[in-house]
């Protein structure tokens, strides 16, 4: 038979394709977990004290044509390699959540994979963090992000967002939209934001459609009567103030400078204080003028991105 009329090589089987061995490999590990062509070996007993799901498969009986390597039966998962080894290595690391910050990639790893196999406690772990970068009060609120616990990243923000809407960390989505549209341009929404390796973090077109029209809703509420900066426009120096003139004046520049280039200052604004600042009798004034429109934007936060109310939005984990 002349080559072209020979058949076609057949095409590898995926099962049949090489197989990597992870570095996390105990030898005297007592099962196999497999995603996509990589190998972890580790323990039953490890694996069932802390998911119900491995608990259960555990108690199951073994098929008889189960594969195995080394004597170990072969579990295979379907999903990314990446998720698995972050996983495991939070769950052979004790003191990992005190030992160092966690990355995002970590986080997000257990989060999907905690709720998938019901590693409750490492779940939890990871979603304390995202809530505490998204808090539900006001007084937890803090301008510093995303704090101590979690590596900062360029795009850390809208990823946080798409993994909390996405695995139904219900409670954190007011603030996590707000952090996205008081700290991301509108170009970076639209066109995403590159990483350290390069690679580009975007938003679903759901979150995108939210955080445009939250912003926008923002940005006009932010300047209404009881809010954050109304009292730009309709404060007043004090009967006692020394330099009405002065202080009227630099109420009007710091009007100006917030007119000339729109931002979302709901929750992050700061009245300019220190030298050439207001006076002492002017400033104890606008702090509370402000603070009260910080916590009446709180209040109504959930709504500016079409969410509903605070104490609807419970975390279904």
């Amino acid at each position: 038979m002349s080559s072209s009329n020979a058949p076609p090589p057949k095409r590898q089987r995926t099962e049949d394709a090489p197989v990597t061995r992870s570095d996390i490999w105990y030898s005297d590990g007592s099962v196999v977990l497999q995603a996509q062509d990589t190998q972890f070996r580790v323990h039953w007993s490890l694996l069932a004290q802390n998911s119900s799901f491995f608990r259960d498969m555990q108690a199951l009986p073994q098929p008889p044509d189960q594969p195995s390597v080394e004597g170990c039966p072969v579990v295979r998962l379907h999903d990314a390699v990446a998720d698995v080894k972050n996983l495991l290595t939070v769950l052979y690391t004790p003191m990992f959540p005190l030992e160092r910050a966690a990355s995002f990639q970590t986080i997000a790893s257990v989060v999907r994979l905690g709720r998938k196999y019901e590693f409750r406690k490492l779940l939890d772990w990871a979603v304390d963090l995202v809530m505490s970068t998204s808090p539900t009060d006001v007084l937890s609120y803090d301008e510093d992000f995303p704090g101590e616990d979690i590596i900062d990243c360029p795009g850390l923000g809208l990823e946080i967002l798409t993994l909390a809407r996405e695995n139904n960390i219900l409670g954190a989505l007011p603030c996590a939209y707000y952090r996205v549209v008081a700290t991301y341009s509108q170009k970076e929404l639209f066109d995403g934001v590159s990483t350290d390796s390069d690679e580009l973090v975007s938003l679903p077109s759901i979150d995108l459609r939210r955080c445009i029209l939250g912003r926008e809703a923002l940005i006009s509420a932010q300047m209404k009567p009881g809010y954050t900066l109304d009292w730009l426009s309709t404060w007043v120096p004090s009967q006692h103030c020394a330099t009405a003139a002065a202080c009227a004046g630099k109420r009007d520049k710091e009007f100006r400078r917030c007119m000339s280039n729109p931002a979302v200052h709901a929750l992050d604004y700061s009245v300019p204080f220190g030298s050439g600042s207001f006076c002492f009798e002017c400033s104890p004034r606008i702090k509370q003028l402000v603070r009260a429109g910080k916590w009446k934007v709180w209040e109504k936060l959930p709504s500016f991105f079409d969410l509903p109310p605070w104490n609807e939005l419970k975390n279904d984990l």
